[in-house]
């Protein structure tokens, strides 16, 4: 009972919050521990303790004590540079920090999502709720007869429409390996996937596929090597696959839409603290007052 009570608090949103207000008042005090005092640097054994990891990392081991101590050094240096260009505002108006801050601001708020876990009924609503994203793929069965347009010429539509009317007396059975014009394609596929005709014959073929009645020959269809016939003998739509066939693909989505839902709610949360006011150029402000004195005459 305990248990399940502490896995619903987990999930609550307001907890979420709770816990990133708590996240981004730790990382403030961390960071304005070794910085807030001006001329000083403190170099905290935390910090060194994060040179070393990110060193392993890197490198697949520990660094040497000579690395360490370089390590730190080049750490000051960093921090002595990065203080003075502060201090000259160079980091004012700077397009790839301004994005990298945000960047960084974003990743904390979205890791506090990602700690969620969904429950069964929530990823079953989730797949009911997408299910063209992870539906089966459409799948046909079929015969098909190409003709070269190169090689028929004007002749295409005429040899077309006189193959049709042959194909059509002789039905389904027909040996249709000698007819037509040759391509490095197979005359027949079974259960070929959508995605899969789309990649071999082109869009447009694709698509005709999709509506031609089962059962007769049909032509010609137009594909990115010249024209076909074809007979569509079966064609299956794609199924709905059961949660726990996809279990982990829609968590993985289902969490990445929690992480963009909390990453906007934080926005949103941040942008009250702020009056925000918009300088239209002037062109636009005349624009405006013109068309606005044309509508009162």
């Amino acid at each position: 009972m305990e248990s399940r009570l502490m896995r619903n608090l987990l999930r609550e949103p307001l907890l979420h919050f709770l816990l990133l207000g708590v996240l981004i008042f730790a990382v403030f005090k961390f960071v304005s521990s070794e910085t807030s005092q001006p001329g000083k640097i403190l170099i905290s054994q935390g910090r060194i303790e994060s040179l070393e990891i990110a060193f392993s990392r890197t490198w697949r081991r520990p660094p040497t004590a000579s690395e360490l101590e370089g390590l730190i050094r080049d750490y000051v240096r960093e921090e002595v540079f990065a203080r003075e260009a502060v201090a000259l505002g160079l980091d004012k108006d700077d397009t790839i920090i301004r994005r990298r801050l945000r960047q960084k601001l974003e990743f904390v708020s979205e890791d506090v999502a990602a700690h969620a876990e969904p429950t069964d009924e929530q990823l079953r609503a989730y797949l009911k709720a997408h299910a063209d994203a992870f539906r089966g793929d459409r799948r046909f069965t079929f015969r098909q007869v190409y003709l070269n347009p190169q090689q028929r010429g004007t002749y295409l539509r005429r040899d077309a429409a006189q193959l049709l009317a042959q194909l059509r007396r002789s039905g389904g059975q027909t040996d249709i390996s000698s007819l037509g014009d040759s391509l490095l394609l197979e005359n027949e596929f079974k259960g070929i996937a959508a995605a899969e005709v789309l990649k071999q014959f082109g869009e447009q073929f694709a698509a005709t596929l999709g509506e031609v009645p089962v059962g007769q020959w049909q032509g010609p269809i137009e594909s990115g090597f010249g024209v076909h016939l074809v007979l569509m003998t079966e064609r299956t739509d794609g199924s709905m696959p059961a949660l726990e066939d996809v279990r982990a693909a829609v968590g993985r989505e289902w969490i990445n839409e929690r992480r963009l839902e909390t990453n906007e709610k934080f926005y949103r949360t941040l942008l009250q603290r702020y009056t925000v006011t918009i300088e239209r150029p002037e062109v636009a402000k005349n624009a405006d007052a013109k068309r606005a004195a044309e509508v009162q005459r």
